[in-house]
């Protein structure tokens, strides 16, 4: 058994995968990294998996299936780990060395004391290609550190302060157990990966280090605006996967308060984010589809829907007429700027 499994989800990535594995490779014996060659036709990412598979034995792993989409690879690659502990680090991304072995350290003092560790969270660094100043995102207000912790043991999370896939280590086997499986040929499951789990973790730890480097800077990046823009049906999915999936204010399958509180903020982000592309897209079928999503929300769950659609962001994002509209889209551009996401 391995401490580690590391799933590279891989779609035409010869240009920059073999960077992302060198920077998993100081793991060594303890780590194994899964390639998931996700029905890759254009380029040489099969033959670089299968390469890679053969230099580093017993480490790399390559596995290829038809294209499934980001969602399925992740599914393949959680299937087939057998480390204690599972990790997403996506082919243009890479971890940091020195990060990478406290990580590795307190994962094996996890497993050597047999305590049961859920969740590890570490900071993530925006790599924004052109950019003098790398943003960091760091979660130093709301989570103590150096410590085991149940929920109700973390603080207040600020807006945008949360916890993304490349901010997160699971337990496998939690992972397993609490049934996740990633909508196929569908974008932006990273935030269902993070968010279904929520309520089965019951232990966290957050080891402050800038452990992985998040690339941005790719024109066919599925961050980059004009891309979210385009897919925003699947944008639209995801969201309402995420509403389905728990009625947040069902105490005995989420007792702890501030856990319900933090993932009704992470929707609220969620439909912030999908409202903010349908207005930016500037068509009047994509108002419409904003307009049906809140709907959405209220039919599903009144009581969350005007906890969400009257608070600050919603506000911002259903005021009314051109106008208001401009408004919307000045509180993001300002948000995207301090924060150098897309």
């Amino acid at each position: 058994m391995k401490l580690l499994s590391i799933t590279v989800p891989c779609y035409n990535s010869e240009s920059y995968m073999e960077h992302c594995v060198e920077s998993l490779l100081p793991g060594g014996d303890e780590v194994e990294i899964i390639i998931v060659d996700d029905g890759s036709q254009k380029d040489r990412t099969s033959e670089i998996a299968d390469r890679l598979e053969r230099e580093h034995p017993g480490i790399v792993r390559a596995i290829h299936q038809e294209n499934g989409g980001h969602g399925e690879a992740v599914n393949t690659g959680l299937a087939n780990a057998t480390g204690v502990y599972f990790k997403v680090v996506d082919s243009d991304d890479w971890l940091n060395e020195k990060a990478y072995m406290q990580v590795l350290d307190l994962l094996r003092e996890m497993v050597e004391k047999e305590t049961e560790l859920d969740m590890l969270i570490s900071n993530f660094v925006y790599e924004k290609e052109g950019a003098k100043r790398k943003r960091v995102m760091n979660y130093h207000a709301a989570i103590p550190r150096g410590e085991i912790l149940t929920w109700d043991q973390v603080r207040v999370f600020t807006k945008w302060q949360y916890i993304l896939m490349h901010s997160v280590i699971y337990r496998t086997q939690m992972l397993r157990d609490c049934g996740l499986k990633l909508p196929a040929h569908t974008f932006y499951v990273d935030n269902i990966f993070v968010y279904q789990p929520l309520p089965y973790v019951k232990t966290l730890y957050y080891l402050d280090v800038n452990f992985y480097r998040y690339f941005i800077g790719r024109e066919d990046q599925s961050v980059n605006e004009k891309v979210m823009i385009s897919r925003i049906d699947q944008q639209i999915r995801v969201n309402k996967i995420m509403i389905d999936e728990y009625n947040l204010y069902d105490k005995k399958r989420i007792p702890s308060r501030k856990l319900r509180h933090y993932m009704m903020q992470y929707l609220e982000i969620m439909m912030t984010i999908s409202s903010i592309m349908l207005i930016r897209s500037g068509t009047q079928e994509n108002l419409e589809k904003k307009k049906e999503l809140w709907k959405y929300l209220k039919k599903k769950d009144k009581r969350l829907y005007f906890k969400l659609r009257h608070g600050i962001m919603g506000r911002t994002m259903n005021l009314p007429g051109k106008g208001g509209r401009k408004v919307s889209e000045m509180g993001y551009k300002i948000t995207q700027k301090f924060f150098g996401f897309n």
